[in-house]
């Protein structure tokens, strides 16, 4: 079958191999004379007492699983514990391919009973949103079936890319050229500012490319390579295990939904307002002026102060951060010391600068990081053309009315889909779309299947917004912060 033709290419089942959720969750023991399975029912609290990878269970479609023996197993390495003792239905459709279902049935254990939330556990209610036709989404269904048809048929496994290990290498290389250069080659203030763009540029394309594939299961067949490709943010001085907590766990699995999604999230008062139904404060109205200096903070900001603070308090807005593993406690406390030691103790002992043009310096590579990181992630989701979707809060799991899969095309937006500068430059996220489905793919793959995923949501008439260049996508977002930013004056007498 020509690669245009699977754009077409509808199933002969809308489910893919016929497992539809219901099915591939059938679990629990079967009562003389009665043909229903009889299920232990546990309370969200219940299952929240096994989130570790020794004693694993997770939620899927409302059922119970306990995966703790599948964990040291799990092809996909330490992703399946990364919401252990939580939710997990979003992370599981998105991250794997339908056969998969067929393997649930064994792992099942019981199912959630409803309002099982006692105690007014803010953070374990916002773990949970029901999503219409969850599991058996005909659009997902049939785009999943021909997006994995895609691969197969081109014999290509969709986690590996051989180019990645160039790519890495020059990223990585470049990052440690640059920095070395910029604090101990030279005394000149005005050639090291050269240098230390060039190593924000380059810390910026270790955060897109290598860590973002590597975090996202989509680097390396051999989980081993991935979670160190992970760990490169670490290596520049964010971390990696709060950065699954917040994008994997948080962002992915609630785009754009406001009290869920950690991306958009707000005080009250706030410095931004990214929807017209948060806070809204009058110098709001100039947000589209100032955010975009305040972006370049964003990095000095995730290294010194979120990072920590998500250690110490527990959660990153609404979510609450997993128990961190041995390996996750020394890697994070590691990684921080790691980089005080490369970044401020070697320089201040052998660099060839004062310390006024150290920080200088130091700021300067941090603002060029900040300000990449910020807009290429704005740009996708905070814009006027992305959906925010409002919850049906009248039951116990708030409801959307519509599907996740539909959702995440229609929260999020993508600009020069077919260009190979920006999906090299961006590590994929000019197809933000394609990303948000299928996250555990190698971004480098991510053009080829765009107009299988395009064509689909033409068939399913769901709503596919894309940019022609990146100054078009950027002007959207400053006039989406523009339009929220204006408040509302209620004049009383």
């Amino acid at each position: 079958m020509a690669e245009e033709d699977l754009q077409h290419h509808k199933p002969s089942s809308a489910n893919g191999d016929g497992v539809a959720a219901a099915d591939a969750a059938s679990c629990g023991s079967v009562v003389a004379g009665y043909s229903q399975p009889v299920l232990q029912s546990y309370s969200l609290k219940d299952v929240k007492k096994h989130d570790t990878p020794e004693d694993c269970w997770l939620i899927i479609w409302g059922k119970v699983y306990d995966v703790t023996s599948w964990v040291p197993k799990h092809p996909g390495g330490s992703l399946i514990h990364v919401k252990a003792g939580q939710d997990c239905t979003q992370l599981f459709e998105s991250y794997h391919p339908l056969y998969v279902r067929k393997m649930l049935g064994k792992y099942c254990i019981g199912e959630v009973v409803q309002n099982s939330v006692v105690g007014g556990d803010e953070l374990l209610k916002s773990s949970r949103i029901e999503y219409l036709n969850a599991g058996n989404e005909d659009f997902y269904l049939v785009l999943k079936q021909r997006v994995e048809t895609f691969f197969k048929q081109k014999k290509i496994n969709p986690r590996f890319h051989p180019h990645m290990f160039m790519k890495s290498i020059i990223i990585i290389l470049g990052y440690v050229l640059c920095y070395y250069c910029c604090f101990f080659s030279s005394s000149s203030f005005v050639a090291s500012l050269f240098w230390a763009v060039g190593m924000g540029f380059f810390a910026t394309e270790v955060g897109v490319s290598i860590q973002h594939d590597g975090n996202h299961g989509a680097y390396s067949q051999w989980c081993g390579l991935g979670y160190i490709m992970g760990a490169s943010l670490d290596f520049i001085g964010a971390s990696s295990f709060m950065w699954r907590q917040q994008h994997v766990v948080g962002h992915h699995s609630f785009t754009n939904v406001d009290h869920y999604d950690p991306d958009i999230r707000v005080k009250d008062p706030d410095v931004r307002r990214v929807t017209s139904e948060q806070p809204g404060q009058w110098y709001h109205a100039y947000q589209h002026i100032y955010l975009g200096a305040l972006y370049g903070l964003l990095a000095l900001k995730s290294v010194f102060l979120d990072d920590f603070n998500a250690y110490f308090s527990g959660s990153i807005g609404p979510v609450r951060i997993a128990k961190m593993t041995q390996l996750e406690f020394n890697v994070f406390f590691g990684g921080k010391l790691f980089y005080a030691f490369y970044m401020f103790l070697l320089p201040a002992l052998y660099g060839s600068h004062t310390a006024r043009s150290f920080i200088l310096l130091y700021m300067v590579s941090q603002f060029v990081t900040g300000w990449m990181l910020a807009l290429v992630f704005q740009v996708a989701h905070v814009v006027g053309e992305a959906e925010f979707p409002e919850l049906d809060p009248s039951s116990d799991t708030p409801k959307v009315a519509a599907g996740w899969a539909a959702l995440q095309v229609a929260t999020t937006t993508n600009f020069c889909p077919k260009s190979l500068f920006w999906t090299h430059l961006t590590g994929g996220l000019n197809n933000q779309i394609e990303h948000h489905l299928f996250p555990s793919v190698c971004h480098l793959y991510y053009p080829r299947i765009q107009p299988i995923v395009k064509a689909t949501c033409d068939e399913f008439n769901v709503p596919y917004t894309w940019f022609p260049t990146f100054w078009a996508a950027l002007k959207a977002h400053f006039a989406h912060l523009k339009k929220v930013g204006l408040v509302e004056l209620h004049l009383d007498g």
